[in-house]
């Protein structure tokens, strides 16, 4: 698998995800997988490289990583002090408002309730003439979505929190919305795309703003939804 690199110099190096790609083996993706993007980066230019945040697996997206423990501590800082801005792509199910913020508190891996703050604005919106449950047509939104903070789905969830779940997410998602798009455009990947990164660079100290474009999929989807 040849990765595509967004970004490289001597601390740190960036891809664009694909989606379906684990960031690296862990307990929350079990024996599914035996790719992962970190071994994958690793071979593809001869030397360790150290994640310096996650995706999830059905995710893609800019995703990065630093050449060095240094660089590795700086940017994990930058992480957990939300010194970083995350900006998302996300078509969901419905018409959402032109801006939101959803403060919703989710519980970690252990249970314990931690803040999470989302913020979103929509992009477009389109009305499909297709017939869905007790209505006559299908609404969708494009959003950019900016997690405030970084809790494990918490895009994923907040978004279903307010009845507007991410096309193709499992389990947040809307199983039926998730049939329907398998059934009708043989689309069964997750309508979430981490599209750009900003940050401080971890030794020359200049703001650094990463991009990746979207997967062929998510572009079929926009056209497709007419968004």
């Amino acid at each position: 698998m040849e990765l595509e690199i967004l970004y490289h110099d001597k601390f740190i190096i960036a891809i664009n995800k694909p989606n379906g790609l684990a960031v690296h083996r862990s307990s929350y993706i079990g024996n599914t997988a035996d790719v992962f993007a970190l071994q994958e980066l690793r071979n593809q230019i001869g030397q360790r490289v150290y994640p310096c945040h996650r995706l999830d697996r059905k995710t893609s997206g800019v995703l990065l990583f630093a050449l060095d423990s240094e660089s590795n501590k700086n940017l994990h800082a930058q992480f957990i002090n939300n010194g970083i801005v995350k900006k998302y792509l996300a078509i969901v199910r419905g018409h959402t408002e032109e801006d939101g913020t959803i403060d919703y508190p989710l519980k970690n891996e252990k249970g314990v309730q931690q803040e999470a703050v989302t913020y979103y604005t929509t992009l477009n919106k389109t009305e499909l003439d297709i017939p869905f449950g007790r209505f006559n047509t299908s609404r969708y939104s494009i959003l950019e979505v900016k997690p405030q903070t970084g809790r494990i789905h918490q895009i994923r969830k907040h978004l279903a929190h307010i009845n507007h779940p991410i096309i193709g997410d499992r389990p947040h998602g809307c199983n039926k919305q998730n049939k329907l798009f398998k059934d009708k455009f043989s689309m069964t990947t997750m309508m979430l795309h981490a599209k750009e990164l900003t940050f401080t660079h971890p030794t020359e100290g200049n703001q650094i703003t990463l991009q990746a474009p979207v997967y062929p999929e998510f572009s079929r989807m926009i056209e497709t939804l007419k968004l």
